[in-house]
């Protein structure tokens, strides 16, 4: 037990502890469901991620520059539920605008790691009757997505 308050890397894990659990829950607010809300989004942002630059390396789109601005990007989506919890206590609300904003992201991420799934080539493992499903689900995002690849091959290009 005297380690535990000895060691440098606990006590530093404890330091950073006591800063971001008050600090994400200022943020984001309290209670099970917040938790695992966020914890959705990041884990669906982060494949959202990996989809994302396998289907730029396949269409041979990856530059690191809209990689980088994609992190600024993803800062600023994991920080809008956050402004969303902030309004509903100046305005009282039971957690309505989080809500929104939180599940509103969550659809749309979802959505964009399929269509990225998708162009990356990897839908030749799901059955073909639930692809045509998906595929139809993410139309818009896919050929959103086809499109800003080809615009960036052409500018890469010249």
């Amino acid at each position: 037990m005297d380690k535990l308050f000895t060691n440098t890397g606990n006590i530093i894990a404890g330091i950073f502890g006591a800063i971001l659990v008050p600090a994400f829950e200022f943020l984001y607010g309290e209670g099970d469901v917040v938790l695992y809300l966020m914890t959705a989004l990041v884990f669906f942002v982060a494949m959202d991620w990996i989809s994302g630059t396998r289907a730029s390396k396949k269409d041979k789109t990856y530059g690191s520059k809209y990689g980088i601005d994609g992190i600024f990007r993803t800062f600023f989506i994991l920080l809008l539920p956050a402004g969303g919890h902030l309004l509903d206590k100046v305005l009282g609300a039971p957690g309505i605008i989080f809500g929104i904003l939180a599940v509103g992201i969550l659809y749309h991420v979802i959505q964009s790691m399929t269509a990225n799934s998708i162009r990356a080539g990897w839908g030749d493992w799901v059955p073909e009757k639930i692809l045509t499903k998906l595929t139809d689900w993410v139309k818009d995002e896919l050929e959103s997505k086809i499109a800003r690849s080809e615009k960036r091959k052409k500018d890469m290009e010249g």
